[in-house]
């Protein structure tokens, strides 16, 4: 099981060098407030600056979370796409929604609030990687196209960890999401419970860690940990755009030490 903490998520992740250093945050920690805080209303750890909340506030979470790194941690302008960038490269602002890294002291992150957060590392901890997958990425490929980043680096078996996003009895989907992904892999179709069947069409739960997990199978990765959280349904720990609409964001991160 994974480590909760407070402010942190410690992976259980056995594959995990020790050389690694790989967690996520919570909601607790930090200094927003309102929309932004925690479920007691005291300070926040919001590290997104596109959601409406304070700057100032969003600047003393991100300097807290520094502390953790030798270097700066740049956030990437997800878009829900599959361009994976190169921390050593990264610019702020930069479109993506996945980073990877082969150099000592870079930082790959990648933020969310109910999306799901994947942390790789290769079993020799050369190459590291942090993506974002809603379901769109997913379909996508943008898991399949962080491994082949990783292995175009010189990585060897990869491992995944997958950090808090929505669970399996709270992401209610439509037809098309269970199309998209079954156009794809017919064994998709396990990753779906149906709920109702009504005069708007079928409705279904979906379970992203399960998609997650055929996914990064089929690119080779066999080795997963992770994958117990429900953002939407603990309150207490996590931001879930979801359950409240204006809300913060959780980081995912992992860097060679």
């Amino acid at each position: 099981m994974d480590i909760l903490r407070d402010d942190l998520i410690i992976p259980a992740w056995p594959e995990l060098p020790a050389h690694i250093t790989a967690f996520s945050t919570t909601r607790r920690g930090g200094v927003s407030l309102g929309a932004y805080s925690d479920v007691a209303g005291q300070g926040g750890l919001n590290l997104g600056d596109h959601v409406g909340d304070q700057p100032h506030a969003v600047i003393e979470n991100r300097k807290r979370l520094s502390a953790h790194f030798s270097s700066d941690v740049i956030f990437l302008s997800q878009v829900h796409g599959i361009i994976v960038a190169e921390a050593e490269l990264l610019q702020p602002g930069m479109q993506a929604d996945a980073v990877i890294a082969s150099t000592k002291g870079q930082v790959c992150a990648v933020m969310t609030a109910d999306c799901l957060p994947v942390l790789f590392c290769d079993q020799a901890g050369a190459v590291v990687a942090a993506a974002h997958a809603g379901w769109r990425g997913l379909a996508g490929g943008i898991l399949e196209r962080t491994v082949v980043a990783m292995r175009q680096k010189g990585a060897g078996d990869i491992s995944a960890w997958l950090g808090p996003a929505i669970g399996p009895r709270a992401f209610e989907v439509g037809q098309e999401v269970v199309d998209t992904f079954t156009f794809k892999n017919d064994h998709a179709i396990h990753c779906f419970t149906e709920i109702s069947h009504g005069p708007t069409g079928r409705k279904y739960v979906a379970d992203i860690y399960a998609l997650a997990r055929l996914e990064l199978a089929c690119s080779g990765v066999k080795q997963v940990a992770g994958g117990q959280w429900c953002t939407v349904e603990d309150a207490g720990h996590f931001y879930s755009y979801r359950r409240d609409g204006v809300t913060g964001r959780m980081g995912s991160f992992i860097s060679i030490v």
